[in-house]
């Protein structure tokens, strides 16, 4: 049995040309006549010349407009794009790592006139979802594994400075003692390892519109193979609680929800919890929570471990290759954190 809480997640130019009329006198006729050609030639050519002329004016206006909008587009990529958005990017949570990162690089980039506004994963994705619906611009701090990234063309904004770092793996870490309490989940705990893209599974059946946990459970039915590489050897209990915690991410919603119906599985009466970041790995550290499965090193929840990693045991990296950073529609003419200047 488990007990948790329920949370989420478009001149024409017309000439006319005129003819001359002939003489009225038979004498004149072919004087008149070769009179009025000449005067037709000398006349058909001054047009001729002013149609030219006409033409060249067109050229050179169309060239114009040509090059003014070449302007703008390139405006639009470094200045305009910041009045767009009134400098604002929009964050997560305010105690997550990436946040801090955010900040930092608010300041490396010396994007003096830019906030990072706080908020929550849920509100992050519906103003990501709402602005791509509208082909509007639009920042996020943003992390793969997540659904965002199947649900929408986005790209992430190159970092030549490495605030974010490279790739990071998502650990797994539990409280002191936890292995003599419960050496079953324990070594499940310490046995989980699952990719981005089985991951990615669970968060998209979510995305979809299926319960949490009932995607989980599919996920783990379709695949028995490697749920048994994770309880190998490991004997059934009856009914021993055990508490998670997490943060309310989409990518931790999926993992938390997954292992623990593993847990549950194996005859575990499983709590969850979402909390905060700094309130999950406090609450793992004091022995108030048993474990998670959502710690990111080794730059979003760095400053975390340095303050509570002592007091728990990592058990390592549960999902390797995630990735951070500020991310944008494809379809905005920025590629790097730099253009923000």
């Amino acid at each position: 049995m488990r007990k948790m809480n329920k949370f989420g997640l478009a001149a024409s130019l017309s000439l006319g040309l005129v003819i001359a009329g002939c003489g009225a006198e038979e004498d004149n006729a072919g004087n008149n006549a070769a009179d009025n050609a000449g005067g037709n030639n000398a006349a058909e050519e001054n047009n001729a010349g002013e149609n030219n002329a006409a033409e060249n004016n067109a050229g050179e206006n169309n060239a114009a407009e040509e090059n003014d909008a070449a302007d703008n587009d390139g405006g639009e990529a470094s200045g305009n794009v910041g009045e767009e958005l009134d400098y604002t990017i929009t964050g997560i949570d305010a105690g997550a790592g990436i946040m801090s990162a955010t900040d930092e690089a608010v300041e490396t980039y010396e994007l003096s006139d830019w906030d990072v506004t706080a908020s929550s994963d849920a509100a992050m994705t519906q103003a990501l979802a709402d602005a791509v619906e509208n082909e509007e611009p639009i920042i996020v701090t943003g992390w793969t594994p997540h659904w965002k990234f199947s649900s929408f063309d986005l790209k992430f904004l190159e970092d030549p400075e490495g605030v974010y770092g490279e790739a990071e793996d998502i650990h797994t870490f539990a409280r002191e003692g936890l292995e003599e309490d419960m050496p079953e989940a324990y070594q499940v705990l310490d046995n989980f390892q699952w990719s981005e893209e089985d991951m990615g599974e669970i968060m998209m059946e979510i995305q979809d519109g299926t319960d949490e946990v009932e995607a989980a459970r599919n996920w783990i039915d379709n695949n028995e193979d490697t749920v048994a590489e994770w309880t190998d050897g490991v004997e059934e209990v009856d009914g021993e609680e055990i508490s998670l915690v997490f943060v309310a991410w989409d990518s931790e919603i999926a993992s938390t929800n997954m292992i623990a119906l593993v847990l549950e599985d194996l005859g575990y009466d499983v709590s969850m919890d979402p909390l905060e970041a700094n309130f999950m790995f406090q609450a793992v550290s004091e022995g108030e929570a048993d474990a998670m499965v959502a710690a990111w090193l080794p730059l979003t929840h760095e400053h975390l471990v340095e303050d509570y990693g002592d007091s728990m045991e990592d058990l390592g990296a549960n999902l390797e290759g995630a990735r951070t950073g500020l991310v944008v529609p494809e379809y905005m003419d920025i590629d790097s954190i730099e253009d923000l200047q």
